[in-house]
């Protein structure tokens, strides 16, 4: 033990005569040194970004860009404009500008405000609201149905209750946006609804409250699951297969996946609901310059491989809609239903700004199982069945009508 003390106080005395003050020469080159480094990572961080990124898997771009015509705009304007002019407006909208410039309607500038809009609707999260999904029948603004465990059911609203006034205010002539950004508000707040239900008024307040609007709903009719996708977020696989699961414990004998107006999403929530029906199969392939870059395949846990299957699809089935049907069908899964799709054959990637800002900007292009990339043109469905405004004020589907019957049903 002596022994040890002993090491341990010469150790302490070495380190003691081991301080000894950094000379004046090496002081400067250390500081030299902090500032060059400084100085090249400061004008040439995009070159090294450019450099590096490639290891990490992202794209990076170490070119400049001449801003002299931009900067001599930015004087012919301050020099004659007559008011006050807001830089920050001004920077963010000659990015917005140059953006747009690339000419493609899906590479975009997205400000802090519109980067939290857009996370929303990926989510679901639209704020405060009563939960309701809101449409136009017979020219009049309807519930077209009350969405679980939110404030419009709790408070007994019901499909096809005739909404005649939000806030005193008639509601003839408005349209769904209209009727929507009305009751929308902070949640707490509330919302005074008058409602027709057949030859009967009623008057309801409701307070608003954050929305539960999850991406999949699902009922089973007549031995038939329907499974209604309203966007592929980060909860719809789970959510699905959860749906898929509960088919089977019911004995379906047939499913009809309803991907009508949905926008689209995430490309790994499109491949877990292809998973539901496809083994170890090819959902999409992305391509950059025409080279493959990767090809998304489905995992081994298909549960309703083998079920009779019609896609239900429109005008507003985009992006990863159309990468589900396309994968389905191509893999002979299903059948699609409906009218054309929208045509969205393109993959965007997200990139973040110091200033708060995004940019979605446009990195491939997805072509289905059998090649086929749907840009601009869309799928043409197997049946195609037209559904117009006088069925919907009839109150009748035709299109899931058309689905039940080419599943025999």
């Amino acid at each position: 033990m002596q022994h040890i003390k002993m090491k341990s106080a010469d150790s302490e005395n070495n380190c003691q005569k081991s301080k000894k003050p950094i000379s004046p020469v090496l002081l400067f080159i250390i500081i030299a040194f902090s500032v060059g480094l400084g100085f090249v990572v400061g004008n040439y961080k995009y070159q090294i970004t450019a450099a590096i990124g490639p290891v990490f898997g992202y794209k990076a771009h170490a070119g400049s860009l001449d801003v002299s015509s931009l900067q001599e705009t930015y004087n012919a304007l301050a020099g004659n404009f007559d008011g006050t002019l807001d830089i920050k407006s001004l920077i963010e909208g000659a990015s917005r500008g140059m953006v747009a410039a690339a000419g493609d309607d899906y590479t975009i500038y997205m400000s802090s405000k519109e980067v939290i809009d857009f996370n929303n609707s990926l989510t679901g999260n639209i704020g405060g609201g009563i939960g309701a999904e809101i449409g136009i029948k017979n020219n009049k603004v309807v519930i077209i149905r009350a969405l679980k465990n939110n404030p419009a059911e709790k408070a007994g609203l019901n499909a096809d209750d005739i909404v005649l006034g939000i806030n005193d205010q008639s509601t003839d002539g408005w349209t769904v946006d209209k009727a929507v950004s009305n009751i929308r508000g902070d949640a707490g707040t509330t919302v005074k609804l008058s409602i027709q239900r057949g030859s009967e008024i009623k008057e309801f307040t409701i307070t608003r409250a954050i929305i539960d609007n999850p991406s999949v709903d699902s009922s089973v009719v007549d031995g038939v699951g329907i499974l209604t996708i309203s966007r592929f977020d980060e909860k719809t696989g789970s959510l699905a297969r959860l749906a898929a699961q509960g088919f089977i414990k019911q004995n379906i004998k047939a499913v009809i996946l309803d991907l009508r107006g949905d926008g689209g999403g995430y490309v790994d929530a499109a491949r877990d609901v292809a998973g539901l029906w496809l083994d170890n199969k090819t959902v999409m392939t992305q391509k950059s310059g025409g080279v493959v870059q990767d090809v998304i395949t489905t995992g081994n846990n298909a549960i309703l491989n083998g079920i009779p299957t019609a896609v239900l699809v429109n005008g507003g089935s985009a992006s990863a809609s159309e990468i589900v049907a396309g994968a389905l069908r191509d893999n002979n899964a299903a059948k699609l239903v409906g009218e054309k799709t929208f045509g969205k054959g393109s993959m965007q990637q997200l990139a973040s700004l110091s200033s708060g800002a995004e940019l979605k900007v446009t990195i491939a292009k997805w072509y289905t199982p059998n090649d086929t990339n749907v840009d601009k043109n869309g799928f043409e469905p197997d049946i195609t069945v037209t559904l117009t405004q006088a069925d919907i004020d009839r109150g009748f589907d035709t299109q899931l009508d058309a689905a039940k019957k080419s599943l025999g049903f």
